[in-house]
């Protein structure tokens, strides 16, 4: 018995695929498809005639007998096979059915001379761009800006006449000039030319020539001495702005002022050239000491003030070897003589004993510019001022003043 269980397993093992082989012979088709065995596949050439709804162009496939039969051949594969037909391309007219293409009515398309004008398609008028305007402008020489022929040659030449450019309020303020409808205008050539010959100096293009007026970043007048001359407008100076004086490091005025009178009508004979803070200093002694002073004395205002120096590009008293003056650097004033509205004429020197009022007006001049001077100098101080009196600001380190007295 024990044998016999043990022989169960393998004959089981080889009972199982022999069963399955027996189970599934009767599946097996005796002949090869599509040569003489059962069940062959046949193309149909035309579904059309037996009732499809394909087109009639498609070759199709279908099984004509049920698997099983044997040795029956369908009558059909005795029929000549069809040729082989090539598949439309997707989107075709073929594929879509259509049998004969959309062509064109023309055959080829034409863009029209002038371009097509989509605008009048949609009912809207022409309009113009800014491109054709400019162009237009250009050619028939209105353009708004100065157009010019001729770039590249020996003889380039302004082409139509540009319209009138409105003036700024800027421009304005500046002094310079313009019409009388706040429109400045390009001068016409011809009687540019002509006023020309006259002599007269015609400027096509406004110039920024008022110091006061140019930024400081382009060059212009420091804010301090923009503030300085407005200061001297408000104590009445007449004065005005002259070119740079330069003559190397030693002497030059950067910002000069010619300064020809004083409140009250005083003249200064003749003008000096001077720098603002010495012109402003001067001004306000003259009005707020020498005036005075000359009524309480005289009962008589100033009429004209005479000065012997102001810018002098020289050392100190004109001596060699000496210090640079501050007449070099336009710091300075020399006062020679002062004459009354009531005709007297004060000079500028030592006076004898009885000479009162004389010796008091310069005794009072003398002592109270000390307080607007930083130097002070007259009869009485040394022989080179004898004949005058020297005002100058300079700058010392300890703030010393020195006033002769």
């Amino acid at each position: 018995m024990a044998f016999v269980s043990r022989l169960r397993r393998p004959l089981g093992l080889l009972l199982v695929p022999a069963m399955l082989a027996a189970c599934s012979g009767g599946l097996t088709p005796p002949d090869d498809v599509d040569s003489a065995g059962v069940s062959a596949i046949r193309p149909v050439a035309d579904m059309g005639d037996a009732g499809g709804d394909t087109g009639g162009d498609l070759t199709t496939y279908s099984v004509d007998e049920p698997i099983g039969r044997v040795g029956e051949v369908d009558a059909a594969m005795a029929a000549p096979v069809n040729e082989k037909k090539r598949l439309p391309m997707i989107d075709s007219d073929e594929a879509m059915g259509i049998d004969q293409p959309v062509q064109a009515s023309s055959g080829v398309l034409t863009v029209p001379e002038g371009g097509v004008n989509m605008d009048e398609g949609l009912g809207v008028g022409r309009v113009e761009g800014l491109a054709e305007a400019q162009a237009g402008e250009i050619a028939e020489g209105n353009a708004t800006q100065v157009v010019v022929d001729g770039i590249g040659t020996d003889t380039p030449q302004q082409v139509g006449q540009p319209d009138a450019i409105p003036m700024s309020e800027a421009g304005m303020e500046l002094g310079t000039p313009a019409e009388s409808d706040g429109y400045l205008r390009v001068p016409d050539e011809a009687a540019t030319r002509g006023r020309q010959a006259e002599g007269e100096q015609v400027a096509f293009l406004p110039r920024l020539s008022n110091p006061m007026q140019t930024p400081e970043t382009m060059g212009g007048m420091p804010a301090s001495e923009k503030a300085c001359r407005q200061r001297l407008q408000k104590l009445g100076v007449k004065f005005r702005d002259v070119p740079r004086i330069s003559r190397g490091r030693s002497c030059g005025i950067a910002w000069p002022v010619e300064l020809s009178g004083l409140s009250g009508g005083i003249q200064i004979k003749p003008a000096a050239q001077v720098n603002c803070q010495i012109t402003e200093a001067f001004a306000r002694w003259v009005r707020q000491e020498l005036v005075p002073s000359s009524r309480m004395r005289y009962l008589s205002g100033v009429s004209a003030i005479h000065q012997m120096s102001s810018y002098s590009c020289r050392t100190m008293n004109s001596r060699k070897g000496a210090a640079m003056s501050e007449h070099a650097k336009g710091n300075a004033i020399d006062v020679g003589k002062i004459v009354l509205k009531s005709g007297k004429a004060i000079a500028i020197e030592k006076k004898g004993f009885f000479s009162f009022r004389e010796k008091g007006l310069l005794k009072a001049v003398r002592g109270d510019s000390c307080k607007y001077f930083s130097t002070v100098l007259g009869p009485g101080s040394d022989r080179y001022h004898k004949d005058h009196f020297h005002f100058d600001l300079r700058v010392r380190k300890s703030g010393y003043r020195h006033c002769s007295l």
